[in-house]
């Protein structure tokens, strides 16, 4: 899928590196939208993977990953670099599917965590990732997953989506949706519960 922000075309591409990031940023900051468009290169694709799984509707996932972008490209001002702009951009997505859901009147705040009271203090959890990668290969279970994925609150997803598939850190991923870390690692404990019992059921009835 190719979208477009002006003359920028949203296409595949690779992520920079850290100095060239800096350098393209404050490029940004004076309104270049060469560099913008370098940017936009860079993450597009991963933005999109994020709302894509937030967003059953892959056309306003669509519009939503532009707005993502055009927003971005009018704040730079506003980015200290304190965090990366991957995190900032995802900070930037994730508010931008609170804000939709909230305008469809399914606030995350009144979202079910599926009967399971969330834990604010500090533990560790269990590193049973979600590997995409390697289940990529069979597309049936890439078909599972997916489907275990649309399932959850948009609390766990967007905890799991954010730290197993981005691999933001849990300090990062607790500023972003506002809680604690302790209430991050609950969540992504819940989430990693409800992919592996989705699963255990496909392969019980593929076993059948």
């Amino acid at each position: 899928m190719e979208l477009c922000i002006g003359a920028a075309r949203l296409s595949s591409g690779n992520q920079t590196d850290h100095a060239t990031e800096l350098a393209i940023v404050d490029r940004c900051r004076k309104q270049d939208y060469e560099a913008f468009g370098k940017l936009v290169d860079a993450y597009q694709n991963r933005v999109f993977g994020f709302i894509r799984r937030m967003v059953s509707n892959p056309d306003e996932a669509a519009d939503l990953t532009q707005d993502v972008f055009i927003r971005a490209f009018q704040s730079f001002h506003r980015f200290d670099g304190r965090c990366s702009v991957r995190t900032w951009l995802f900070r930037i997505a994730y508010n931008l599917c609170v804000d939709r859901a909230r305008k469809n009147a399914r606030s995350p705040s009144e979202v079910s965590l599926q009967g399971t009271t969330e834990i604010d203090e500090t533990f560790d959890v269990p590193d049973a990732r979600w590997q995409p990668d390697q289940i990529a290969l069979d597309s049936e279970m890439a078909t599972a997953i997916e489907s275990a994925i649309a399932t959850m609150s948009e609390k766990l997803r967007s905890v799991l989506l954010l730290h197993d598939k981005e691999d933001l850190p849990y300090e990062e991923i607790a500023q972003m949706v506002g809680v604690p870390v302790g209430t991050v690692k609950s969540r992504l404990f819940l989430a990693r519960a409800h992919l592996q019992q989705h699963l255990r059921n496909y392969l019980q009835a593929e076993v059948s």
